[in-house]
């Protein structure tokens, strides 16, 4: 897995991301709503937990965050949304994983079969794709202003628990198992690295190349998807995204 990294396609979407900032706290809002319904307080309930802390290293607000919090546990708010996954084929075959949460299954249903169909994909069976990913915890930790090592950090990550660690100038990527996760960001959170991105996400296992006569294809389907409310989460095995 070493040979993989999140970060270029992390930086790259952050980029056009910042122009989508309250699309992304609308989203992130829905998760935490949906991870608060079993509990309102972080330190009881590690999925809101996890949520929280994805919320935070995207800069929401903590108004946002109790916000969504507060909704859930209000007695007279009825809302109740699906966690639906969709997979299929991108131009080129590229594997896509699409997680949605939705209140409204028809809705989301047929967006992201047009999405998929108008931009040369096709949506698949359930576990047509999904094979080909592995969950995992990521968590990217900028290095401008560390001085640590890349022994040193290996050495801490490892013993932290991560399973894996790939290493740039820019940047130290930590891999883990799901149930590592927590404990490992902590361990690293104590030790005082700044993470930039800390979540659980879905790995490619392998890398497939778009061509170059479907990116700009390929990259419509990806901001379609992105753009849909009901979209949280867009995962490919494509090179480069």
């Amino acid at each position: 897995m070493s040979g993989h990294s999140k970060w270029n396609n992390i930086q790259g979407r952050k980029n056009a991301q910042d122009s989508k900032r309250a699309k992304i706290f609308q989203k992130l809002a829905k998760e935490i709503f949906v991870a608060a319904k079993h509990g309102p307080d972080p330190s009881m309930n590690p999925a809101l937990r996890l949520v929280v802390d994805k919320a935070k290293a995207a800069n929401m607000p903590n108004d946002n965050i109790k916000r969504a919090i507060d909704k859930a546990s209000g007695n007279a708010n009825t809302e109740h949304y699906d966690e639906i996954s969709y997979e299929g084929y991108g131009p080129g075959g590229v594997a896509i994983l699409v997680h949605t949460l939705t209140d409204n299954k028809n809705r989301t249903s047929t967006n992201v079969r047009v999405a998929f169909n108008k931009n040369g994909g096709s949506l698949g069976e359930t576990g047509s794709v999904s094979y080909m990913f592995d969950r995992k915890g990521y968590l990217a930790i900028p290095r401008e202003d560390l001085t640590v090592s890349e022994d040193d950090f290996l050495l801490e990550a490892i013993e932290a628990g991560a399973e894996d660690v790939t290493v740039s100038d820019e940047v130290f990527e930590v891999y883990t198992d799901p149930a590592d996760f927590p404990a490992v960001k902590e361990a690293l959170a104590a030790a005082e690295y700044p993470f930039a991105t800390a979540e659980l996400t879905m790995i490619p296992q392998t890398q497939n190349e778009v061509p170059d006569d479907k990116k700009v294809q390929f990259e419509k389907m990806l901001d379609i998807l992105s753009d849909d409310d009901d979209v949280q989460e867009v995962y490919t095995n494509a090179t480069g995204y």
